[in-house]
């Protein structure tokens, strides 16, 4: 039987995204416990062109050619051994190490939940990056109802599903946004949306520290004895400050496993949005790194493998 091929964003060596290039390559096929997910769309992390860079290479080496994409939206084609019929032509979400820039690939079905119906393809393949915010709020901040928590770069990235958990969890959440995004921020739920300039009324319990914001900005916004979720380095001064003012630093990162079914129960109740504030067409990837860099935009940003309307219902 011939191998099936299917089209896919390639990365043949180390370098940019640049180097990205839609080609035909074999389309795999589900082994035990997986699921051949036909991509409708794939949302765009950070990592997606950080380990093709090769920032990465010691701990995550890659096999070339290599295929980014680790959050993927779309229906269930074909399944393998142990794995229920039922699946099927259901429409999914899912989390994988990589392959999602392609038509389809294989998810092992622990790493998958069911679309919400409230939510468009398009919406749905971003959703997964919620994870992120939840192992940063919750399992390494510990986040409670009642406590005063800043999101910085709340307009973007981990911030945009970091200000709707800590709501939902019940905290008093500040966001930090300019002018041109405050009106977004405060749709996700912010109670207070203010610039990185503005002096806070009063001493925050846990700072996110986030895109286009310092770590000193950070601290000096914390009460003593809080919590700061950062994964920047900190300087000499700043480690004297921690330790003096008694401040909790935790990192955004971490393995804890985060269930879909969580996730996609907050969306479908309503708690959980997944904002989009671009999408783009699978070929130009490229483009979608340089966009999401740039930090120009807003919200979350995906590719677009199926070219439809439908995936925006």
């Amino acid at each position: 039987m011939a191998t099936q091929k299917m089209q896919a964003m390639l990365l043949h060596e180390y370098g940019s995204s640049e180097l990205l290039q839609l080609a035909e390559t074999p389309r795999p096929v589900p082994e035990a416990s997986e699921a051949l997910v036909r991509v409708h769309v794939v949302g765009v992390q950070p990592i997606d062109w950080q380990i093709p860079q090769g920032m990465f290479k010691a701990s995550q080496p890659i096999t070339f050619p290599f295929i980014p994409g680790i959050e993927v939206a779309g229906v269930v084609e074909a399944v393998g051994a142990g794995v229920t019929a039922e699946l099927l032509g259901q429409e999914v979400l899912g989390q994988v190490p990589h392959g999602g820039y392609a038509e389809y690939v294989s998810v092992p079905v622990h790493a998958l939940a069911r679309k919400p119906k409230a939510l468009s393809f398009i919406e749905a393949a971003v959703l997964p990056g919620a994870t992120i915010a939840w192992r940063a709020l919750f399992d390494n901040g510990g986040v409670t109802a009642g406590q005063r928590v800043l999101i910085q770069g709340a307009f973007i990235g981990m911030g945009v599903f970091a200000v709707q958990l800590a709501k939902w969890k019940g905290a008093r959440v500040i966001g930090t946004a300019s002018a041109t995004h405050r009106d977004f921020v405060y749709s996700l739920g912010a109670d207070l949306v203010m610039d990185t300039t503005t002096t806070l009324a009063e001493p925050m319990d846990l700072v996110l520290h986030g895109v286009g914001a310092t770590v000193s900005s950070a601290l000096a916004a914390l009460q003593d004895g809080g919590t700061l979720i950062s994964s920047a380095k900190l300087s000499l001064e700043e480690q004297v400050q921690v330790q003096a003012r008694g401040i909790r630093v935790v990192t955004s990162g971490g393995t804890t496993a985060v269930p879909l079914e969580t996730l996609t129960q907050l969306a479908e109740e309503g708690f959980l949005k997944a904002p989009v504030g671009k999408a783009f067409a699978l070929r130009e990837a490229a483009q979608s790194h340089a966009y999401a860099q740039s930090g120009q935009g807003f919200g979350r940003f995906a590719l677009r493998v199926v070219e439809d309307d439908s995936l925006m219902s």
